[in-house]
């Protein structure tokens, strides 16, 4: 779980990323989960662009983060911030 501190810090590195994963009109699929587990693996910290209405992008925010063992940074708007810290070798050093 991370503190208010952390997830500030880690919005400001993702401030200028840009989204790399894509929710589309076919939800969450089993490729799309597949694909964020991935660049969570080689990036840590990613954007997710999710095409949906309103609290149905929180949810699917959640569930995309439970399915690849993240955490939600922060969701504006139609993007969402994961962070998954990598298991050997971490590049983001997150303040304790």
């Amino acid at each position: 779980m991370l503190t208010p501190r952390q997830r500030k810090y880690l919005k400001a590195l993702a401030h200028h990323l840009d989204p790399i994963v894509r929710i589309g009109q076919h939800g969450l699929t089993t490729g799309v989960s597949t694909e964020t587990g991935r660049a969570l693996e080689s990036h840590e910290l990613i954007k997710v662009k999710i095409d949906a209405e309103g609290d149905e992008r929180k949810q699917l925010a959640g569930m995309l983060a439970e399915q690849t063992t993240a955490e939600v940074v922060g969701l504006v708007g139609k993007v969402a911030i994961l962070y998954r810290r990598r298991a050997e070798d971490p590049t983001i050093k997150v303040p304790e």
